[in-house]
């Protein structure tokens, strides 16, 4: 029941959002405060004429920050999840940025500050450099031998499942 309402909820925030993004909508929206703006010397700009564009701007503001936010948090998350896949499968980017968006303020502040010295200093630019390297190359030798076992097993697999790829063929035509 709750996944349902979740569901839905998305649905029409999500379609909300864009429908009240739309060129349409603003123009409607224009259209509104001109046909108010131009009631107020009918209503001698009293009090309740005021009172009623301020309540509804506010009532449709109120829930307009709800709906985006839903959309916004919805559209970060997608973001970062593929900024997560192009981090995964880039060879010299650093895998432990996956994930940054759960730091609190405090640490993502602290990192930022720490990036900014480290891009201010040459020797630990240089430092920096030559670890990158050494990752580079520990990655590199972590893949060779992933590939060598792949191979290895692959050589071991080999006769086993022709054998049982015959069996099987044996079962299923026993006339060969």
């Amino acid at each position: 029941m709750r996944r349902k309402i979740k569901y839905r909820f998305r649905k029409l925030a999500n379609a909300i959002s864009q429908w009240a993004g739309s060129a349409g909508v603003f123009l409607g929206a224009c259209v509104v405060v001109l046909v108010w703006a131009s009631t107020g010397p009918f209503f001698k700009f009293s009090d309740t004429w005021q009172l009623i564009i301020n309540t509804g701007t506010t009532i449709v503001t109120f829930l307009m920050v709800f709906l985006i936010q839903n959309t916004q948090n919805r559209d970060t998350k997608a973001i970062q999840l593929k900024l997560d896949e192009l981090i995964h499968a880039t060879k010299t980017a650093r895998d432990t940025f996956v994930g940054l968006e759960e730091l609190t303020d405090e640490e993502l502040a602290a990192l930022d500050e720490e990036f900014k010295k480290l891009t201010q200093n040459p020797a630990t630019t240089q430092a920096l450099k030559k670890l990158r390297q050494k990752i580079e190359a520990e990655h590199t030798k972590r893949i060779n031998l992933r590939n060598q076992a792949s191979k290895v097993v692959g050589t071991i697999l080999k006769p086993l499942t022709t054998t049982a790829n015959s069996v099987v063929k044996h079962r299923n035509n026993p006339q060969q």
